[in-house]
């Protein structure tokens, strides 16, 4: 286990888990680029949907934190990084209001986007924070029963991409719908990642991981596919769109995935795979900032 933080910040610091925020900023600089580009860019519902999309992510991870502590996912044994409330470093009762109060705040400080882009805005809002608890909350877990790759899938890809162009051109288009699923394929693959580690405290806690499910190499290929689907995913685009012919350096992004995805394929159940799930974190920004770029061009 990791050596415990020396402050009250760096313990919620840690709580926060700073390197999956990628998964949160991500969708949100994509839809940005893609609302750029089709000349609807607005300055305040982007950093308002930046806003929002990290508050829910922190919400999220802090009620992962306490859930999976009740639940008994976190155990000593755990291969992964410190959790606060596993560890001791938060009370179990405090954690739960912090994501509680963080919810909160993600709703308040949504309400000028509600107020932008009416009821699909409110919607999205309001299952994005439901869903954030429901992951390892409530009495049919999503993370515990194998439907964590669909709700990450679905609400880091999609639904972030096109609630963040939406509330900029209040409107809404197919390749951006499209484009979302490439940053929700490389969370799915976040997720992946952690679950091939995991996998062996998890089916002891009775954690039904897609992995646990339908085993390690399953888990291997779901990584590859995602990585692959995701880099290769602006070639239809181009196809749609006839124009954006930069988003396909994303190709490239390939290059960079290689070292992660080899070591994916040789080990499991070891904390080895904590520099995979970082350096996917990075290729995740790395994609994003490729695309957003390419898109503009």
């Amino acid at each position: 286990m990791s050596k415990a933080p020396a402050s009250k910040f760096h313990i919620w610091w840690l709580a926060i888990r700073p390197k999956t925020l990628w998964a949160a900023a991500a969708p949100v600089l994509m839809g940005t680029a893609m609302a750029w580009d089709d000349g609807n860019f607005h300055l305040w519902a982007a950093l308002a949907a930046l806003f929002g999309a990290l508050l829910i992510q922190i919400g999220t991870n802090f009620a992962n934190d306490y859930f999976d502590y009740v639940q008994g996912a976190d155990t000593g044994e755990r291969l992964g990084p410190t959790r606060a409330t596993q560890a001791g470093l938060v009370n179990p009762e405090t954690m739960k209001k912090a994501f509680i109060l963080v919810f909160a705040i993600a709703f308040i400080s949504g309400l000028y986007l509600i107020w932008r882009g009416g009821w699909p805005i409110l919607a999205i809002g309001l299952l994005s924070i439901l869903f954030g608890i429901l992951y390892t909350g409530g009495p049919y877990p999503l993370g515990y029963n194998g439907l964590g790759d669909i709700f990450v899938l679905i609400f880091f890809g999609p639904v972030a991409v096109g609630g963040t162009y939406y509330v900029q051109a209040l409107d809404i288009t197919t390749p951006v719908i499209v484009a979302g699923l490439a940053p929700g394929l490389i969370s799915s693959a976040l997720l992946t990642v952690n679950n091939l580690r995991d996998v062996h405290t998890d089916r002891d806690a009775g954690k039904r991981t897609l992995v646990v499910r339908f085993g390690i190499p399953f888990g291997r290929i779901e990584y590859l596919i995602s990585i692959i689907a995701a880099c290769l995913l602006p070639i239809l685009l181009v196809w749609m769109t006839n124009d954006n012919y930069y988003s396909l350096l994303t190709i490239l992004v390939l290059l960079i995935a290689i070292p992660s995805i080899k070591t994916v394929f040789q080990i499991s159940g070891d904390a080895r795979l904590n520099k995979v799930l970082a350096d996917t974190g990075k290729l995740l920004f790395i994609y994003s900032a490729v695309f957003s770029i390419g898109w503009v061009l």
